[in-house]
């Protein structure tokens, strides 16, 4: 099917990439401007409402490289706002939550990535936003590699 757009602008990859890249640059700014780097939001956010996931999991949704993740989770863990577990089902994986500490922390940001995403979103209206995540949330899932299965605390979460 012939197509009347240049190639990035009908390549949905490109599509994606430019549109999460001018939308978090918005809300990039705020995140710096509270004291945290871009990366060091994406492992609090993605801790944030989850049990323990693993490292390769939380690297994975932060999508940053997991070497990197371990690196600031070193930084984070020394400050209070994140834990390493164990596995009690695999020794072998280091489980990590988020704090009392951390929860704090990126509270008063929860709330303003969510009026940020709000305004976003707000000229494509509620029902077809609705169907933008859910479409995104079925392309994640099909290109997402498989993972095992949840690994199985050998210490409280609390």
């Amino acid at each position: 099917m012939p197509n009347d757009q240049p190639f990035v602008d009908a390549y949905l990859p490109a599509l994606l990439a430019q549109a999460s890249q001018l939308i978090s640059n918005e809300f990039h700014a705020i995140v710096q401007a509270n004291g945290l780097s871009v990366l060091e939001w994406r492992v609090l956010a993605t801790l944030a409402d989850s049990g323990p996931i693993t490292i390769g999991q939380l690297a994975q949704q932060s999508v940053s490289k997991q070497p990197t993740v371990t690196r600031l989770l070193d930084r984070m863990e020394q400050q209070g706002y994140v834990k390493r577990l164990s596995a009690a089902n695999d020794r072998r994986l280091t489980l990590v939550r988020m704090t009392r500490a951390g929860e704090k922390m990126i509270a008063n940001l929860i709330e303003e990535a969510n009026a940020h995403e709000a305004s976003v979103l707000e000229p494509i209206g509620a029902k077809r936003s609705k169907e933008l995540k859910k479409v995104l949330r079925e392309l994640i899932a099909q290109h997402r590699p498989a993972l095992t299965a949840p690994p199985v605390l050998t210490s409280p979460t609390a």
